[in-house]
């Protein structure tokens, strides 16, 4: 077996000081290094097939060079593609993530946490968050950095990334009342997670700028983010009032769910009733109709999320910051001006 190749091989190789090539390996430290010098490390340690020895690098700076990543559903597309940016990120300084999936399970969470803290972790990235922080409490008194991904607390006590999910509902909001609609429901999704709760708060701002008074049978709250509880919301405004020509959803899986009310009561998705969604998950437009969406750019989110994890764990006095990505909207086939037959209905119909 051969000898693991080590940085004074590289050096060797590069013709420079062995310091040169530990500083030029180093994403954070590479700018220290002359451009020509570095380039010619680089391509040494790729000649050579060296890769860092992450206990050796482990010990000198006390850090695993890990990162626990929470997500509440491996099974929801919104993300991979988060967790995609997050690793893209990561992997750039030498980091590598651990991945637990929490089921949105306090319970299961708290452990996750206790396990990785275990490990030693150098931080923690949450897409877990309710509106409250007891999980990642032990984590915050040790002094980790911890920065949540499409979620955040109100009080702005820890960093986070996320889409402006109250400027997203507007734009969902305008979109459905340009189009003609005035009778417009609204299928919320738990109001103990950040996401839902603004996202409700922007429908409601929306409504009320365009002098839309909500009647209160025209707000679902949905159990959870999910296609059931969708359906089960839906179900419930159209009992209240089935007049309704428009329901805008909290994500694209609570609009999956009312497409499959609206098929069970014979109900036409957009000549009877329009539907918007939330996330623009992948394969949406393949939906029949296909689902106009609110856009939320997820890589994008989980590689912010990861730098702003990053710019703490090498700047430890560094505050909490929040930052917010834009969202965008996506017309496809599920929205349309109301028909003649919803129009004459009238009120109450």
């Amino acid at each position: 077996m051969h000898a693991p190749i080590t940085i004074r091989d590289v050096a060797r190789l590069a013709e420079v000081h062995p310091g040169t090539v530990s500083r030029a390996l180093n994403p954070q430290t590479r700018s220290l290094v002359n451009s020509d010098t570095a380039a010619r490390v680089l391509a040494a340690a790729d000649e050579l097939g060296y890769r860092p020895n992450s206990m050796a690098r482990g010990l000198k700076t006390s850090r695993s060079f890990t990162v626990g990543v929470l997500v509440p559903d491996l099974t929801n597309p919104l993300f991979p593609p988060i967790v995609r940016g997050i690793d893209d990120r990561l992997t750039l300084d030498g980091y590598t993530p651990l991945l637990v999936n929490t089921d949105s399970d306090p319970e299961r969470e708290r452990a996750s946490i206790e396990t990785m803290l275990a490990r030693q972790v150098d931080g923690f990235i949450a897409a877990t968050a309710r509106l409250d922080v007891e999980p990642l409490d032990e984590a915050i008194a040790r002094g980790l950095p911890v920065v949540l991904v499409n979620r955040t607390f109100e009080d702005g006590s820890i960093s986070a990334c996320t889409v402006d999910d109250q400027r997203g509902s507007q734009l969902a909001v305008q979109h459905i009342l340009g189009l003609g609609h005035t009778r417009i429901g609204y299928v919320a999704g738990p109001q103990n997670v950040s996401t839902g709760h603004r996202r409700y708060l922007g429908f409601v701002a929306a409504m009320e700028a365009a002098g839309i008074e909500i009647a209160p049978g025209d707000v679902s709250f949905a159990a959870a983010f999910r296609e059931l509880a969708g359906a089960q919301a839906c179900a419930e405004l159209l009992r209240c009032d089935p007049g309704l020509t428009a329901i805008v959803t909290a994500n694209d899986r609570l609009a999956i769910g009312c497409y499959d009310t609206l098929a069970q009561l014979g109900l036409r998705c957009p000549q009877d009733i329009s539907v918007i969604g939330f996330n623009d998950m992948l394969f949406i437009d393949r939906l029949r109709p296909p689902l106009s969406s609110v856009r939320v750019p997820q890589r994008e989110i989980g590689y912010a999320a990861a730098d702003l994890l990053l710019d703490q764990l090498t700047d430890g006095s560094a505050g909490p910051r929040e930052v917010l990505l834009e969202p965008s909207l996506v017309v496809r086939g599920s929205t349309a001006a109301p028909s003649l037959r919803d129009a004459a209905a009238g009120p109450g119909a």
